[in-house]
């Protein structure tokens, strides 16, 4: 069983040599380590052969920045030899072939190299070569980093330029970055940093620029540790005068106001610091009127129109702006109806009541004029029942014992200004005489009485 599992290793191998195909018979998990300045570090290697049906025999050597190579460890399955300037420091632990490395030092950064050869039992000049290198650098832990800006003190935008320093007081190979309000920071046009990004440069100093600095560091065996936030102050302005009123009608530079009113206008500038405010008016040669963000104006201490101007200036960046506008007394009524004056037509609500109301007009006129006609009452009167046409009449005919025949209505002109009547006053016959018409009653047959039929 045992010389079977020795025939197989052997045949892999030749294999393995014939078809120039390594065997692979050692594993490095790692090959590049980052290790701490005074801490240690495990160069693990994994071996996949028996050790017991094999002789192998090794180094362990070390090349450091500066080219020279050095052989650390010497070693077979027996023995052990060590350099004597590292043997407290080396821990070769085999029969794994891996090294141990204690307390390192900058000096102890750079490549490790393994070879390893590697003899079957009973397979007389069949050797295996192995060989393997391990990347190791050194590295000091970052501490919290400083800002320090130059100038310490606020600084005037487009005037002045302002150098960002970050340090640490431990680490090496230390990565910076720049943070504004928590926002990493970029090579935009304005920024300008070292070739380690320790140093940041603004130049020069734009309004946008302010706020709140810090920089972060951190290196391969640290995370990024941030210091403390460091304000940037810049001096600008004035930028953006508006002059606002929360009473009257404003129409692009033009505020019109109702006579007696009491009117404030506030004057406001985006700047840094707060600027002074000067109110001029132009319509009395340029005077003075009064100091300060507010302005209290009577309308009737004003004629119909006057011009007002509100200056402000910054007294650190020595800018100033300015703006305009026309007071105008005018009767603007109060409430809604201001609104209603001042947009110049009636709002969609009102003009579809207007509307409605006009409709609703037109259908009652249409109505009363179909329902109330003259001629129509006249009918209604002649179809009724007799017995409720029998009344005294005023045809001429009293002696008619009932009314047959055709009636005619005549109008007379006179004082009425209409050509119909209401409906009221044709209801009522009586006062027929009030519209200033006559009645003419045309008998067209009276019938004969039973005496004058017995008669003849």
């Amino acid at each position: 069983m045992e010389a079977g599992g020795r025939t197989a290793l052997c045949v892999c191998s030749i294999l393995f040599m014939l078809t120039d195909v390594s065997p692979d018979f050692i594993h490095v998990p790692l090959s590049i380590h980052h290790g701490i300045e005074g801490e240690s570090v495990l160069l693990s290697v994994e071996t996949r052969f028996p050790l017991d049906d094999v002789e192998i025999q090794g180094t362990w050597s070390h090349t450091g920045p500066s080219g020279v190579r050095t052989t650390l460890v010497t070693f077979n399955k027996e023995t052990t030899i060590t350099d004597m300037t590292y043997r407290d420091r080396l821990l070769f632990r085999g029969p794994n072939v891996s090294l141990l490395i204690h307390e390192l030092h900058q000096a102890d950064e750079g490549d490790y190299h393994l070879k390893l050869n590697i003899a079957f039992h009973n397979e007389t000049g069949l050797v295996i070569k192995e060989e393997r290198t391990v990347h190791v650098t050194v590295d000091v832990p970052v501490s919290t980093p400083v800002v320090e800006k130059s100038p310490s003190y606020a600084v005037v935008e487009d005037k002045a330029n302002v150098t960002w320093t970050c340090s640490v007081e431990r680490g090496t190979r230390v990565v910076f970055q720049w943070l504004r309000d928590n926002v990493a920071l970029d090579l935009r046009d304005g920024y300008r940093f070292s070739r380690d990004n320790s140093t940041l440069v603004i130049a020069p100093v734009r309004k946008e620029d302010r706020g709140s600095y810090r920089c972060v560091a951190g290196n391969a065996v640290s995370r990024g540790r941030a210091s403390r936030a460091v304000e940037l102050n810049v001096y600008y302005g004035p930028y953006n005068l508006e002059v606002n009123s929360g009473q009257g009608l404003r129409t692009g530079e033009v505020f019109t106001i109702n006579p007696g009113e009491l009117v404030f206008f506030e004057c406001q500038a985006d700047s840094n610091p707060p600027n002074s405010y000067v109110w001029i008016s132009k319509s009395r040669n340029a005077t003075v009127i009064t100091e300060g963000p507010r302005l209290e104006v009577r309308s009737y201490k004003l004629a119909q129109a006057e011009e007002y101007l509100c200056r402000a200036f910054n007294n650190v960046t020595q800018k100033q702006n300015e703006a305009q506008f026309t007071l105008v007394v005018a009767s603007l009524g109060t409430g809604k109806e201001k609104h209603s004056q001042a947009g110049g037509y009636l709002s969609p609500l009102a003009a579809i009541t207007v509307s409605s109301l006009f409709v609703i007009g037109c259908m009652l006129m249409f109505f009363l004029r179909r329902t109330c006609h003259p001629k129509r009452v006249l009918m209604s009167i002649y179809n009724r029942p007799l017995s409720e046409q029998k009344r005294p009449h005023r045809s001429g005919h009293e002696d008619a014992t009932e009314d047959f025949g055709i009636y005619e209505f005549v109008s007379i002109p006179g004082k009425m200004e209409s050509a119909q009547a209401s409906c009221r006053s044709l209801a009522r016959l009586e006062s027929v005489q009030d519209m200033h018409t006559t009645i003419y009653d045309v008998i067209g047959h009276v019938p004969e009485t039973p005496s004058q039929s017995l008669l003849n």
